[in-house]
């Protein structure tokens, strides 16, 4: 395989150089042009990252299960992205891809538990070299709690491990630097919360052993209705055939999607505070902020649980950037299909520095600002390290390497994903256009080796004192 050619190291010896001939040449005239912003100082830059959001599991989304009266408030002040991608339903990837700008084959983390290949830049590296401060706090997983100092960021300490008991510790941290920075220079904070993460130990721990009936009867009347593709199985490749979750009757299914919305509210208090945080130090007017997550969850849809698969539960995640004067408010952008890859080259764009070579996301910032641009075709994803998921305006293609069962959906008659098409002679030509566009796509990554993995494989895993011999019982490891 081969790699890039521009090393972290290479990066940041010409970061600096690179960035001033980028204020003084054309890009930067168009950066600057937007009424309103050319006097101003660069923004602040603040991506908020959650773990196992589904794009539609939103009060604001139509989500008429959850109240979320702060991500509500970031929608309405902002502009949101109802086409919105994760570039692989799994942690570790996709946040690779939210730190680098690359496809995960292109970053070396085509799985949990990996660092970022040292030839990618983060955007901790690309902002720190042009002056920004740059602050991470939560959940890291490249691998690890938190980031190393090679990694581009200064860590703020909170532990993150399980959402309900670190998000708040979380929020409270950075909280307390907005407050007490000294504002001599902009920042580039992330801010990692783990909700509604925590719903996999619901289905890797309480799923084995289902309790008979409801643990608490006065919750009936207020449990969520379930999907109408909860029992849909379309034809799928093995690897993702095989993944189903079918121990819960219909009214433990409905309690699992009501415990999923209350993590979800947990996560709104945070996010809530961080807003507020951001009004109470005057910088909300020169303040960017990124709201996303790496995945979403399976809700009981195809009778999935958590992750992995390349359907609208797991690959749909929120993209909602705000900053009053900068950024149109209360737009739904229902068009253009965005990507985790975009967000590097959206700050980049704000900070008015030129993103690294070979990044494959794009500047939302025109998009945010009304302006006639342009735009890709598809955007594309990856599962099961040989799957592939390219999605076009109204179709979704599903590859994987070896095997002769494809997936072709046409969301916009069947939005839940029903009726895989592949077969259907009057799909013919669409099915090849979408290989011919997949094969182009994959033709044009540079991948690298995968980074190594620091999760051993379980039989290496030394068991428990006093177990005898038996593996521990399998933790949930994104």
């Amino acid at each position: 395989m081969s790699t890039s050619n521009t090393s972290r190291r290479e990066f940041l010896q010409t970061a600096v150089a690179s960035s001033a001939a980028m204020l003084t040449g054309p890009r930067a005239t168009r950066a600057l042009a937007a009424p309103a912003v050319a006097n101003r100082r660069s923004p602040n830059l603040l991506l908020v990252i959650c773990d196992q959001l589904g794009l539609d599991a939103i009060g604001a989304h139509g989500c008429p299960d959850v109240h979320t009266p702060n991500l509500d408030r970031l929608i309405a002040g902002g502009t949101t992205f109802l086409e919105s991608h994760s570039t692989n339903p799994v942690c570790s990837p996709a946040r690779s891809s939210l730190m680098t700008g690359r496809m995960p084959v292109e970053t070396g983390v085509i799985s949990n538990g990996r660092p970022i290949h040292p030839d990618c830049p983060t955007v901790g590296h690309v902002l720190g070299s042009a002056g920004y401060e740059t602050v991470y706090c939560g959940k890291w997983h490249l691998p690890g709690g938190v980031p190393k100092p090679a990694d581009g960021f200064t860590v703020l300490p909170a532990r993150g491990g399980q959402g309900d008991l670190d998000d708040v510790a979380i929020s409270r941290t950075c909280e307390a630097y907005l407050k007490n920075r000294a504002q001599d220079r902009p920042y580039l904070m992330v801010a990692s919360f783990l909700q509604p993460h925590d719903i996999c130990y619901w289905g890797n721990h309480v799923g084995k052993r289902v309790p008979a009936g409801l643990p608490f009867e006065q919750i009936r009347d207020q449990l969520p209705e379930l999907p109408p593709n909860h029992k849909s199985r379309p034809a799928a490749p093995a690897k993702l055939d095989r993944i189903k979750f079918d121990r819960f009757d219909d009214e433990q299914w409905r309690y699992y999607l009501y415990v999923y919305a209350r993590m979800i509210e947990m996560l709104d208090a945070d996010v809530g505070r961080l807003l507020d945080a951001v009004e109470a130090c005057g910088e909300a007017e020169n303040t960017v902020i990124a709201f996303t997550s790496d995945h979403g969850d399976g809700r009981g849809r195809h009778l999935h649980v958590s992750k992995w698969y390349p359907y609208e539960e797991a690959v749909k995640v929120p993209m909602v950037v705000c900053c009053p004067g900068r950024v149109a408010a209360n737009q739904r952008d229902t068009t253009h299909l965005v990507s985790g890859v975009d967000v590097m080259s959206t700050f980049c764009d704000y900070a008015g520095v030129r993103p690294p070579e070979h990044v494959r996301g794009r500047s939302l910032r025109p998009l945010l600002e009304r302006k006639q641009v342009d735009w890709r075709a598809y955007v594309s994803s990856e599962h099961h390290i040989d799957g592939r998921m390219l999605r076009t305006r109204r179709y979704k293609y599903v590859r994987y390497e070896g095997d002769p069962v494809e997936q072709l959906f046409d969301l916009q008659d069947d939005p839940w994903e029903t009726k895989n098409l592949y077969q259907d002679p009057q799909h013919a030509d669409t099915l090849a256009e979408h290989r011919k566009l997949l094969a182009e796509f994959q033709r044009g990554l540079r991948p690298v080796e995968p980074t190594p993995s620091a999760v051993r494989p379980r039989a290496q895993r030394p068991a428990r004192p006093g177990q005898g011999g038996r593996r521990p019982p399998r933790k949930d490891p994104s």
